[in-house]
Parts: structure tokens; C-alpha cells; sequence
């Protein structure tokens, strides 16, 4: 895969960086949502595919891209299909500073250092080129105010940043409810994206492992957190197992 595009974690981590402060939205849960954003890449790549409620490695070639084939690797080397929620949850933490670093190596972002309460050394991101940002942006606000289908890939941009909780970032306040509802509603255009955001939502809610049963036209929202309002959006994708509490903090406090 060359780059003649952004991939989805890159987009979403451009999504979830503030311009006026140089930190990201969410930071609890957007390695969460980062880790996602690697497998339904990696699906739109041709190198992974759904397998029930698992995730099978189907063409281990390098995309070229080092942290998706990284990802790619771990995978294969589980040998055999892994479920969504036990990936997303995995001691794979960080990936917040990765992906900063990555954007900063490819000129997308660059670093600011400073201090916090002047005192604590700290590093912020300011996007190069904040065209790009509007751009995806955009994407986001054009599927949710026409009400027209989405491409895949801007599909599970939106679910993913409803998983991580990007919507009141994006939509703030009592007028952006509508919104942030249509871009839940959303998840339902990309069966690969609603698979592992439900995911991400499972592994913030600390749902236990088992089997969900799917129930056409009624929602399974649990409670607190972005995953509250699942309604339709639950039923009209494909149902991951439930996922693992996360555990672990974050890297680098800078990248808040």
C-alpha cells in the first residue's frame, strides 16, 4: 500500500488533535481507537478479514507502511484468529505517541516543546497543514448533514470516532446532539468499522467475555462512556465478543 493516501489512523488521530492546544481529545481512549483503525486498514488493505467474531490474518504481505506491518505481524504470529476486543484491549499501549511520531516523520505534525504548570517538560503537536485536517473534517460533516451513505473508509472514521468519544470533541454542546447522534448512526455503513468500534466501546465499558446475541432493530448500549447510546447502530453490524477492562497508562504525558 503506498502513500498516496492518509490511513484511518492517521485521520483519526488528525481528527482528535486540538489546534489551539497542540494535545489530543480523549487521550484514555484513543490508543483504543488507534488500535481499531489499524485492523479496518489493514481489512480495506486486503491483509485481514472478519472470521465470525475473530480477525484472521489472509495475506501476510507488508503494506509498506511500518506501523500497520507491525500490526500485521503481531497478528500472524498469533497463528490463528484473534478476537477484536482481545486485540483492541492487548498490552499494546502507546500507540497515541506512535502515531504522533509517524505523523511528525512525515510532515504532517510537527513538535512543540514546552512545560506543564512550568515546571513538567512537555510536548505538543501542531498540524502542518491544516487544510488537511478541514478536509477530513469535512468528509465527517458532509455524511452526517446529507444524510447520503458514506465511502467506507470516512464509514469507519465516523465509527471509530464515536467510539473513543471524538463526537463531543467534533460536536459540542447542546447543539451538536444531532449531530453526534448521526454520527453514531453512522457505524452501520462499514460492517468491518462497526465490528471494532463496538469493540473499543466493550474494552472502555469493561464488558466481560461472551457471546452477544443479535437482536434486529433493538439496541445493547451499555452504560456510561460513548458506548451509552448504542441503539440501532448495535444491530445493524456485524457483533464482536465483548472485550477485557484495558489496563496500563499512557506514554509521554506530553501527548495528553
Amino acid at each position: 500500500m503506498g502513500r498516496s493516501r492518509r490511513t484511518i489512523p492517521e485521520e483519526l488521530l488528525l481528527l482528535a488533535l486540538d489546534p489551539a492546544t497542540g494535545t489530543t481529545a480523549q487521550p484514555q481512549s484513543l490508543d483504543l481507537g488507534l488500535a481499531g483503525a489499524q485492523l479496518v486498514e489493514l481489512a480495506l488493505a486486503g491483509r485481514i478479514a472478519p472470521d465470525g467474531d475473530r480477525i484472521a490474518v489472509v495475506l501476510p504481505r507488508p503494506t509498506g507502511d511500518p506501523t500497520l506491518d507491525s500490526a500485521l505481524e503481531l497478528l500472524r504470529r498469533r497463528g490463528s484468529p484473534v478476537r477484536a476486543v482481545h486485540w483492541i484491549g492487548g498490552p499494546r499501549l502507546g500507540l497515541r505517541q506512535t502515531y504522533l511520531t509517524h505523523l511528525e516523520r512525515c510532515g504532517m505534525v510537527h513538535a512543540v516543546s514546552s512545560q506543564m504548570c512550568g515546571v513538567l517538560p512537555t510536548t505538543r503537536y501542531q498540524a502542518t497543514d491544516t487544510a488537511v485536517s478541514r478536509e477530513i473534517r469535512a468528509r465527517l460533516d458532509n455524511a452526517i448533514r446529507t444524510g447520503v451513505p458514506p465511502d467506507p473508509r470516512t464509514a469507519a472514521l465516523a465509527a471509530l470516532a464515536h467510539a473513543v468519544g471524538l463526537g463531543k470533541h467534533l460536536y459540542p454542546g447542546n447543539e451538536g446532539r444531532s449531530s453526534r447522534s448521526r454520527l453514531r448512526d453512522l457505524i452501520r455503513h462499514d460492517p468491518m468499522g462497526g465490528l471494532v468500534a463496538h469493540a473499543v466501546m466493550d474494552v472502555q465499558n469493561g464488558v466481560a467475555a461472551q457471546p452477544r446475541r443479535t437482536a434486529p432493530g433493538r439496541g445493547a448500549g451499555g452504560p456510561g462512556g460513548p458506548g451509552g447510546g448504542r441503539t440501532a447502530a448495535r444491530s445493524a453490524a456485524p457483533q464482536p465478543l465483548a472485550g477485557q477492562a484495558r489496563r496500563g497508562g499512557m506514554a509521554r504525558a506530553g501527548a495528553h
